[in-house]
């Protein structure tokens, strides 16, 4: 059954609307820069070998997007609470799924990140690990960035319902332009779309990935950017509650 109640104004702030979108922009500036200016710089393709030097000779920056990625983590957990805060009045159970297919990938991506810890162990060549030769550690320090990858796009999968979820309720709630619910529900089916090529079609994924996350970039940017400079936005009349 459901009932219709007028949606309180000022039960969301302006303020809390832009912390959100500044969280935004910290996970896609985070996880940007974790996973393309320093992750993306150091590994090269298949060689075992040559990615294990440019670690060895870039260790900092290899370390700094472990920093990047856990930034982007707890600025996503913000978001989805905040976000979740700011559209429940529009659909309280969407919402709640939501926010918990966002933990999820919250969860299991964090998992994955644990990986990236593997390479930096094993090159280091300390005394506990004599016993394995150079090509070995080498070759199970790129085998442990292959597995995170992996990781990553599971993760995604759950962070692309989130988007079109997210999305809905954008668009139903009447709070933002449409226009940007359209943006990332479209992002959510990119995202989608990316991470189950990345899993049962590796090869047509890395031919798609490249037309397909450049929408997920402008749908999120755009709902970050619209937060932090119009904060809560206007308001529906009415918002339509599940009983």
């Amino acid at each position: 059954m459901r009932v219709e109640a007028q949606a309180a104004p000022g039960i969301f702030s302006d303020r809390a609307a832009r912390l959100a979108g500044l969280l935004y922009l910290g996970t896609i500036v985070g996880g940007v820069f974790a996973e393309v200016v320093a992750r993306g710089s150091l590994i090269v393709g298949a060689d075992a070998g040559a990615t294990a030097t440019a670690i060895l000779a870039n260790e900092a920056l290899f370390r700094a997007g472990l920093v990047g990625d856990v930034a982007m983590l707890a600025c996503y957990v913000g978001v989805t609470t905040l976000l979740y805060g700011m559209f429940s009045p529009a659909h309280q159970r969407v919402s709640q799924m939501a926010a918990a297919f966002s933990l999820t990938g919250i969860a299991v991506l964090a998992s994955a990140t644990l990986l990236l810890l593997a390479p930096l162990r094993l090159l280091a060549a300390s005394p506990y690990l004599a016993a394995i030769g150079q090509d070995q550690r080498e070759a199970a320090a790129l085998l442990a960035l292959k597995i995170h990858g992996d990781g990553y796009d599971v993760s995604l999968i759950f962070f692309g319902i989130y988007c079109l979820m997210l999305g809905w309720l954008i668009w139903r709630s009447g709070s933002l332009p449409r226009i940007i619910g359209a943006l990332m529900g479209v992002a959510g089916a990119c995202y989608l779309m990316n991470s189950v090529a990345g899993l049962a079609a590796p090869g047509f994924a890395r031919i798609l990935s490249p037309y397909v996350m450049l929408p997920t970039l402008i749908g999120e940017g755009a709902l970050a950017i619209w937060l932090i400079v119009f904060g809560a936005g206007r308001r529906s009349r009415r918002s339509v509650l599940p009983r």
